[in-house]
């Protein structure tokens, strides 16, 4: 048999899905597996979402829409962009696409050329590095300040002429860390500076406790060379929808709009309806599930602290990421074979010796969870 694509075989796979994978098939072996390893909301998707799907199936959205996304929810994502992060939008700015990571991926196919560079600030999440490879890029990682978990000036001595973009993820996955004024000033600064684009991930900003979250296109002159991905997911609780965004220079749209007409063609049209009814519905779902997070953010991170482990600042998003001593694929697998709780080890994120916890399940489940922990041990 021929060989198959190099460039494909060189990706490693989802160390977040593996890990759920393993965790999933010890639970069907009737093990009880608290599974702390994936970043899904474990609330059900608020029900006037629902209704506004149910009434758009009803009324026979079942067929092709136009592949950037149906009217209203270009409509309803500029007012919501405009009016939240500040800056401005026109729906020939928006794409509407198949979750964020499609997002993510198509504007790398859109941006990245063979031989360009990347900057990921580390920890990262695990899907960019894969997505700047398919694009035939080069992923140059740079860690973030380990006790502040923010930017200093060691990113100058990162950029090249070879430097095509920079990754921000504030809310971070893994971390949690948001980004303040002086970090996004400095990615800004950067950009700028150096003409490069910036991807700027934001997909938990309305999962910020304590701190704001900044905009990086809301900052100057970054609109014109930043490109916004967001989506459902994490602050509706719309994983399974599989629904994101991309906001970006029109030219960067036309592109990413390429990509996804010969690949997935667009997101489905009755899900785009429910779409429409998070942005423009009554909000206070979004913040009832977010005073539940922080409940049982401020419930982990005292019990961490109480075992001892040193944590990075849980400012966003749903993770608490955790300093261990050793091996953190070696603890990481300890807890889930003898504790039976499920984590994410930090090596995925480029950041061994650390672990991710998401606290996106129940407190009951939470409070199971570290007490099996305290048990095993790993600090």
């Amino acid at each position: 048999m021929r060989q198959l694509s190099e460039k494909i075989s060189e990706i490693a796979p989802s160390a977040t899905l593996e890990i759920a994978d393993r965790a999933k098939k010890m639970q069907r072996e009737g093990i009880d597996v608290i599974s702390l390893s994936i970043g899904e909301p474990d609330f059900d998707t608020p029900q006037h979402i629902r209704d506004a799907c149910i009434d758009a199936l009803n009324r026979g959205e079942t067929h092709y829409a136009p592949s950037n996304g149906i009217p209203e929810l270009l409509a309803a994502i500029c007012e919501k962009i405009t009016g939240e992060n500040h800056f401005p939008c026109r729906p020939e700015q928006v794409i509407v696409t198949c979750g964020a990571k499609d997002a993510i991926y198509e504007a790398m196919e859109a941006v990245i050329n063979p031989g360009d560079e990347t900057i990921l600030l580390t920890p990262a999440w695990v899907s960019y590095e894969p997505c700047v490879q398919i694009a035939g890029g080069k992923a140059v990682t740079h860690p973030v300040n380990q006790k502040t978990f923010q930017l200093d000036d060691s990113i100058l001595e990162q950029v090249n002429p070879k430097t095509k973009m920079i990754v921000v993820n504030s809310p971070s996955n893994p971390s949690g860390a948001v980004f303040d004024k002086e970090s996004m000033q400095l990615v800004a600064d950067l950009c700028c500076d150096h003409d490069m684009y910036a991807m700027s991930d934001e997909i938990y900003e309305k999962l910020v406790y304590g701190k704001k979250h900044i905009a990086l296109a809301g900052i100057g002159d970054m609109a014109q060379r930043t490109i916004t991905i967001n989506g459902f997911s994490k602050s509706y609780a719309m994983t399974g929808w599989r629904l994101g965004y991309a906001v970006a220079p029109v030219e960067i749209i036309r592109q990413m709009s390429k990509v996804q007409q010969h690949s997935v063609s667009q997101a489905a049209t009755f899900a785009m309806w429910g779409a429409v009814a998070a942005l423009k519905g009554d909000q206070s779902c979004v913040e009832i599930m977010r005073k539940e997070f922080d409940r049982r953010r401020r419930y982990v991170m005292q019990e961490l602290r109480n075992m001892g482990y040193q944590t990075a600042p849980a400012d966003g998003a749903f993770y608490a990421f955790v300093k261990v001593d050793g091996d953190d694929m070696a603890i990481a697998s300890r807890w889930l074979t003898q504790a039976h709780v499920a984590a994410t080890p930090g090596s995925a994120f480029y950041a061994p010796g650390w672990i991710r916890l998401s606290y996106a399940t129940s407190m009951e489940r939470l409070e199971e969870a570290m007490e099996r922990i305290r048990r095993v041990g790993g600090k």
